[in-house]
């Protein structure tokens, strides 16, 4: 299938070994000393590996490869008998609400990983949830928003301005393979933010499902705009 993925330039890699470990899926290993893709089945094309990288060896680019292999990235792991914490799917279960302030406050955080980049597209969570897509400084800028806005949802957020990625192809799948029943998108009001609630549309778009779906803005200060 064409889709995109990362290319090692050999003579630009110094052999630090830095990619392979920030590959969470083990598509990057080390031969003859040099960083190389050892299993494109691996290699999820959203480019970890790429800001570790001192000597700008690693590129994307757009060509025949195999599909990303998910469960095999899984199964190679448990082999292993490692995993990546930050890419295993788990559900969680929220705790009953306490009063604000109490020390029991609980969180309304309904599964792990939350970073859409991280989040396995086929996670059981999924099946008949309620989506919400948030910029990550959300949270910070709205004390409610475990409350207002992710009671009873799943969660995914993101900085579509750090992450340097674009989350309308995860989001596509995640919404096209999955009963998704709504998507709620929360932003703050900076321009950069748009970034992702364009991501959650055009992945709306390209689902070909009709879902409802609202987009909530957050002033700096914390309230809805």
């Amino acid at each position: 299938m064409l889709r995109k993925i990362i290319k090692i330039d050999g003579e630009k890699c110094n052999g630090c070994g830095l990619c392979a470990e920030a590959c969470h899926e083990g598509a990057i290993g080390m031969v003859a000393g040099k960083a190389s893709l050892l299993r494109e089945d691996y290699c999820d094309g959203l480019g970890d590996c790429l800001p570790a990288c001192p000597v700008g060896a690693i590129t994307f680019e757009e060509r025949e490869a195999a599909a990303y292999n998910e469960l095999a990235v899984a199964a190679s792991k448990a082999k292993q008998g490692g995993h990546c914490p930050g890419s295993m799917a788990k559900s969680l279960t929220p705790k009953e609400m306490a009063t604000p302030g109490d020390a029991n406050w609980a969180s309304e955080l309904r599964q792990w990983p939350i970073q859409i980049k991280l989040v396995p597209v086929n996670a059981p969570y999924f099946k008949d949830a309620s989506l919400l897509v948030a910029a990550d400084c959300a949270a910070y800028a709205r004390a409610s928003f475990h409350n207002e806005f992710m009671r009873g949802k799943v969660t995914l957020i993101g900085c579509p301005k750090l992450d340097s990625v674009d989350y309308s192809e995860k989001l596509t799948a995640i919404i096209k393979e999955n009963a998704i029943k709504s998507v709620t998108v929360v932003r703050m009001e900076v321009p950069c933010c748009g970034g992702i609630e364009q991501a959650a549309v055009t992945a709306l778009k390209n689902s070909g499902k009709f879902i409802p779906w609202q987009v909530v803005t957050l002033r700096v200060g914390g309230d809805i705009q």
